[in-house]
C-alpha cells in the first residue's frame, strides 16, 4: 500500500510539473509584438539620411532658408528701403474763392548709407552659413539619436538571448530533477526549487521581450523604418577633440552672425537720407494759365542717441546671447569629451576582466554540473554556481556591446557621422 501511494504521488507530481512547464508558458504569452527585419543591403548612412529628412525641425530649417532669401533680396536691392510717392492738391474753394489751384507730386528716394549695402550682404551670407551649420548640426543630433536607438536594441536583444538561454537551462534542470525525483533519488523540495527557478527564468524572459519591443518601437518612431541595418558597428575616429563637430561649428556661426548683425546695426542706427523729386502745377488767383515747375529736396535726418540706442542695444544683446550659448555649449562638450574618452577606456578594461571571469565561470559551471550528476554536490550549490555564471555571462556580453556603444558615443562627441 505504501509503495502504491508513493507511485501515485510521483504521478501527481509529474502531471503538475508538466502543467507548469507546458501550460503556463502558453498563458504567459504577450500579444504585443513590434517586428523589425534585418536588411543586409541597408547601410547605416542610408538610415541616417531617411531619419534626418523626416525630422520635425526640417520645417524650421526651410523657413530659415526663406529668411536668407529675403535678406539677400534686400541687400541686392537698388534702394535701402521702398520709395514713396505723394500727391498734393490745394485750392481756395473753401477760402477766398479767387480760383487759386495747386497740384504737386513728389517721389521720395532713400539713399544708401556708407557701408550699409556691404554690411547687409555680409549679414545675408552669415545667415546662409548659419542655416547650413544648423542643418549639419541637426544631422549630427539625429545621428546621436539613431546610435542610441540601435545600440539600445542591441543591448536588449542580448538581454533577451541571455534570458532565453537561462530559461532553457532551467527547464533542462527541472526535467532532470523531476526524473531523479521519480526514481527516488531527490526530494520533493528539490523539485519545487527547480520549478521556482524555471518560473523565475520565464518571468525574466517576458520582461526581456517587453524591453526589446519598447526599444524596437522607439527605433520605428525615430526612423519610420521596419528594417535594421545588418551591421552598425563603427571604427573609432582619429579626432581627439570636438573642434570639427558641427554642433560646435553651429555655435560659432551664430556668434559670427550676431557680430555681423551688430555691425549692420551700427550703420542702420542712423536714418537714411531722402532725396525728394517733385513736380508742381499752380494757377494763381483770377489766372487761367498754369505755372509748371520741377523741384528737388534733400532730407538729412539727425537721429541722435534717442533712435540709435535701442537698435545698438538689441544688437549687443544678440551678440551676448550667442556668446553665452557658445560658452555654455563649450562646457557641455568638454564634459562629454572627457566622459567619452574615460568611459571607452574603462569599458575596454572591464571587458578584459569580464572575459577572464566568464572563462572561469564556464569551467566552474561545467564542473558543478558534473558533480551534481555524480551526486557529489547538492542542488542549491549547483543553482548558486549557475546564477553566478549567468551574471558573469551577462557582464561579459554587455561589456562587448558597451565597448561598441562607447565607440559610437566617442564618434558622436567629436562630430563624426556614422
Amino acid at each position: 500500500m505504501r509503495h502504491f501511494i508513493q507511485i501515485l504521488l510521483s504521478i501527481t507530481v509529474l502531471l503538475s510539473t508538466a502543467h507548469i512547464a507546458l501550460a503556463e508558458p502558453a498563458q504567459h504569452e504577450v500579444d504585443h509584438f513590434d517586428a523589425l527585419s534585418v536588411n543586409p543591403n541597408l547601410q547605416l548612412d542610408e538610415v541616417l539620411e531617411k531619419t534626418f529628412l523626416r525630422h520635425p525641425l526640417q520645417a524650421t530649417l526651410q523657413s530659415r532658408d526663406s529668411v536668407v532669401s529675403a535678406k539677400k533680396l534686400v541687400a541686392n536691392a537698388m534702394l535701402p528701403a521702398a520709395p514713396a510717392v505723394s500727391l498734393l492738391h490745394q485750392n481756395d474753394v473753401l477760402g477766398s474763392g479767387r480760383g487759386e489751384r495747386e497740384w504737386q507730386a513728389e517721389m521720395e528716394l532713400p539713399v544708401w548709407l556708407p557701408n550699409q549695402r556691404n554690411n547687409r550682404l555680409k549679414v545675408a551670407d552669415a545667415s546662409q552659413s548659419s542655416v547650413l551649420a544648423s542643418r549639419e548640426s541637426l544631422k549630427l543630433h539625429v545621428a546621436g539619436q539613431l546610435r542610441e536607438a540601435l545600440w539600445d536594441i542591441a543591448t536588449n536583444d542580448n538581454n533577451l538571448a541571455l534570458a532565453l538561454n537561462q530559461l532553457e537551462v532551467a527547464n533542462k534542470l527541472q526535467y532532470d530533477v523531476e526524473k531523479r525525483h521519480q526514481a527516488g533519488e531527490m526530494a520533493k523540495t528539490d523539485v519545487m526549487l527547480v520549478q521556482q527557478e524555471a518560473l523565475r527564468a520565464e518571468k525574466g524572459k517576458l520582461r526581456a521581450e517587453a524591453e526589446v519591443m519598447h526599444a524596437r518601437h522607439r527605433y520605428y518612431l525615430l526612423t519610420g523604418l521596419r528594417e535594421l541595418p545588418a551591421s552598425f558597428e563603427e571604427k573609432q575616429s582619429e579626432l581627439e577633440d570636438y573642434s570639427q563637430s558641427s554642433i560646435w561649428l553651429e555655435a560659432q556661426s551664430k556668434v559670427g552672425l550676431a557680430e555681423t548683425e551688430r555691425n549692420l546695426a551700427q550703420v542702420e542706427s542712423h536714418e537714411n537720407m531722402q532725396v525728394l523729386f517733385n513736380m508742381r502745377s499752380t494757377k494763381g488767383a483770377f489766372d487761367s494759365t498754369a505755372n509748371d515747375s520741377v523741384g528737388l529736396k534733400l532730407r538729412i535726418p539727425f537721429g541722435g542717441e534717442t533712435r540709435a540706442a535701442p537698435i545698438k542695444a538689441a544688437a549687443e544683446l544678440g551678440v551676448g546671447n550667442a556668446l553665452s550659448e557658445r560658452e555654455t555649449l563649450k562646457y557641455a562638450l568638454e564634459a562629454a569629451m572627457h566622459e567619452a574618452e574615460h568611459n571607452l577606456s574603462v569599458s575596454r578594461a572591464e571587458l578584459a576582466i569580464a572575459n577572464k571571469q566568464f572563462d572561469i565561470a564556464k569551467e566552474s559551471v561545467r564542473l558543478a554540473q558534473k558533480a551534481f550528476q555524480l551526486g557529489e554536490t547538492d542542488l542549491v550549490s549547483l543553482l548558486r554556481v549557475q546564477a553566478q555564471t549567468f551574471e558573469t555571462e551577462r557582464a561579459f556580453t554587455t561589456r562587448q556591446i558597451q565597448v561598441q556603444w562607447d565607440i559610437a558615443r566617442y564618434n558622436q562627441t567629436v562630430g563624426v557621422l556614422p
